[in-house]
């Protein structure tokens, strides 16, 4: 589709996902035991067949990049061409994206090179599965200056987006970022529904604009689109809003990011894996199959490469190159993992893990109990922290013998 380029936001530096971005970009985050954040919107366009894709970034680029080069080589993506692009260098100096429109906007020349009429912006930490094809042909049938992706939610995920009003017809006639307090969130409140919590419209940060309209935009004041950009062309008119009714979910916080990797234990989870019209990508391996020994599992992903001899996986996601050795309970874990020449994660024996978060390049001592036995909901030391109640080891940790929490 060659009337369009894809641009891609990846540049949050992710810190309500903190501890999991304490060395990564959110982008660059873990999810499924084998997929990064960013794959979701790489995947979505090729899906689409979007021929020209580009990629901001600028926090932590090196292992982002190197996991992008890795997963779509132009040997196997010959009809897709995928541009990394960071803030430019100036002598002496780095100037970081002053935002997520500043970052479109310093790299005008690369994006608007092509001859697409159209421009997709997409976020680089969400999780849902889009065929971009309908969102273009709405814009093309408006023959609007803007259309924003949008779908209903409740309250409490309302105050932390862009909220919509609209016409009969699908136009957008208000729109705020994040509302501050309650009048405004009523301002914006959907006709009530009998027995439904209160709705509203929300904007999932997935926008077409048409080339020249955002090259204009972007001459006028302001360094992010749900801040600035958006509500300017509202003001303007010729915006429409692209209803979605299908799973989507904002990575924003670690309470999210652990609810939404463990729906995927559910057989009717978003990523319908054997649907190959939505495939997701991921690096290319030679890993061997995982191999099971003795071990009751009910309700887990187990990913290649894994070596599980434990006494239970209930509920959890075991992750690339783990192995988990005797008599050791896992129950309603996340364990990352990850593609390198030895385990990524070992985790001893007799051990017992429950509601916890294992991130790659971690080993677990015997006899260890990570059970948060005293229900505290935050905890920070060098390698061990708690964040609504959710334990996570962090990257290179070591935990010994005996270790309790």
């Amino acid at each position: 589709m060659d009337q369009i380029v894809s641009v891609i936001l990846a540049g949050g530096e992710g810190t309500r996902l903190y501890p999991l971005t304490r060395c990564r970009c959110k982008p660059d985050v873990r999810f499924a035991g084998r997929y990064r954040l960013i794959d979701i919107p790489i995947s979505n366009s090729i899906n689409s067949k979007i021929q020209n894709i580009f990629i901001l970034s600028q926090h932590y680029t090196t292992s982002l990049h190197q996991h992008i080069l890795s997963t779509y080589p132009p040997t196997h993506f010959q009809s897709h061409k995928i541009t990394l692009l960071t803030p430019k260098e100036a002598p002496g100096k780095k100037n970081l994206f002053k935002g997520t429109a500043d970052a479109v906007r310093q790299n005008l020349d690369r994006i608007l090179s092509s001859t697409a009429e159209y421009v997709l912006i997409l976020a680089g930490d969400q999780l849902y599965h889009m065929n971009y094809h309908e969102m273009i042909n709405f814009a093309k049938k408006e023959d609007a200056d803007l259309v924003i992706a949008a779908l209903p939610v409740e309250e409490q995920e309302a105050k932390r987006m862009g909220l919509l009003k609209i016409d009969p017809l699908s136009h957008v006639i208000d729109f705020f970022e994040k509302p501050p307090d309650r009048k405004t969130l009523d301002m914006f409140a959907l006709a009530p529904k009998p027995d439904h919590e209160q709705q509203y419209l929300g904007s999932m940060g997935i926008y077409i604009f048409k080339k020249e309209a955002l090259l204009n935009l972007l001459k006028q004041e302001g360094d992010d689109f749900g801040k600035h950009v958006i509500p300017n062309q509202v003001k303007k008119g010729k915006t429409s809003a692209f209803i979605y009714n299908g799973y989507w979910e904002d990575i924003g916080t670690i309470s999210a990011y652990y609810q939404a990797n463990l729906a995927l234990t559910n057989d009717q989870n978003w990523m319908q894996s054997y649907n190959e019209t939505n495939q997701l990508y991921t690096p290319h391996n030679n890993m061997t199959t995982p191999l099971i020994k003795a071990t009751a599992i009910t309700n887990s992903l187990i990913n290649q490469g894994a070596l599980i001899e434990a006494k239970e996986v209930t509920h959890s996601i075991v992750g690339l190159k783990t192995w988990i050795k005797e008599h050791t309970i896992v129950r309603d874990c996340i364990i990352t993992g990850e593609h390198c020449p030895t385990y990524s994660v070992v985790i001893g024996k007799n051990c017992i893990l429950q509601k916890a978060i294992i991130d790659s390049d971690v080993i677990i001592g015997d006899n260890v109990h990570l059970i948060n036995q005293k229900n505290v909901q935050k905890f920070d030391s060098d390698y061990v922290f708690i964040r609504d109640g959710i334990i996570i080891i962090t990257s290179g940790a070591r935990l010994p013998d005996g270790f309790v929490i």
